[in-house]
């Protein structure tokens, strides 16, 4: 079986430098849709180096290496196809703040292996910290397409029960039609999203915005609308990949207030509000 639950649990975590600054951090932003206006004094939070500020979600490209979805695909125990992988989820908490530049070493590995029945799902986690301590951990879910039905532990759902009462805001965020292309170089070079014949192959129609893209625009959606784009309140956000968003649509983010957490969905607009992202929840000071 090309994924071998017990070889990747057992398999001895990896450890690396990863190292960042600010240009980074502002390419980052600028992936994911700051800089609309350009000089509204909040987005200049994002975007300008003497005011700047640290999206907690650009833990997840940090060092400019592939993504975690990608790094789960090495560990020993795993050799799978990269057109039958899908990310599946992410989660993210924050210590403290992330520096605008800065060093950390960074240590992975799987944590837990789940039958699915039709696939495998794999779940990889990283810590970073520097020489004051832990910064952030972040867990990448990995779902892998016919890998399942071993017998092995299903594992939890991840789903939640469905939010009560309209949402309390509504925004919508254009993706622009080059943004998959602009993502890519903050590190994730997979072919599904710019190669249209990579991704015909993995089943889609053209390539697909990276899920962490939008990840990170329904975090800042979330910050900039009901935490005064003060980046610095976020304590930890999850959320599970649903769906896909193509670059040129328009994401629709809905929002419930709750005390010290905001609950999240996202659908594509031009697809009569087809889910991207689900079962999302940023918890905050």
């Amino acid at each position: 079986m090309p994924v071998d639950a017990a070889t990747a649990l057992a398999a001895a975590p990896t450890s690396g430098r990863i190292a960042w600054g600010p240009d980074d951090v502002q390419l980052y932003h600028l992936a994911i849709g700051a800089g609309v206006p350009a000089t509204d004094p909040r987005e200049l939070r994002y975007t300008l180096e003497s005011r700047l500020h640290v999206l907690p979600s650009f833990a997840t490209v940090a060092g400019g290496g592939p993504p975690g979805v990608i790094r789960g695909l090495s560990v020993p125990g795993v050799d799978v196809d990269l057109t039958r992988v899908l990310h599946a989820g992410q989660s993210l908490t924050v210590h403290r703040p992330i520096p605008a530049g800065g060093a950390a070493t960074a240590v992975s590995r799987v944590t837990a292996v789940h039958d699915k029945g039709t696939a495998a799902l794999l779940v990889l986690r990283t810590e970073a910290a520097d020489g004051d301590g832990p910064l952030w951990t972040e867990e990448a879910h990995i779902h892998v397409r016919g890998e399942g039905g071993w017998g092995g532990d299903r594992g939890p759902s991840g789903r939640l029960p469905a939010p009560a009462g309209p949402p309390d805001e509504v925004v919508e965020r254009p993706v622009r039609e080059d943004q998959a292309l602009l993502y890519r170089l903050t590190g994730d070079r997979n072919p599904l999203h710019a190669d249209p014949d990579f991704a015909a192959r993995a089943g889609f129609a053209r390539p697909v915005l990276h899920g962490l893209c939008t990840y990170g625009m329904a975090l800042k959606a979330a910050v900039d609308t009901v935490l005064d784009a003060d980046v610095g309140r976020v304590r930890s956000y999850t959320t599970r990949f649903a769906g896909v968003a193509y670059p040129g649509e328009t994401l629709r983010v809905r929002m419930w207030r709750r005390e010290g957490r905001i609950r999240l969905a996202v659908t594509a607009v031009e697809r009569d509000d087809a889910p991207v992202l689900a079962d999302t929840v940023v918890e905050h000071d």
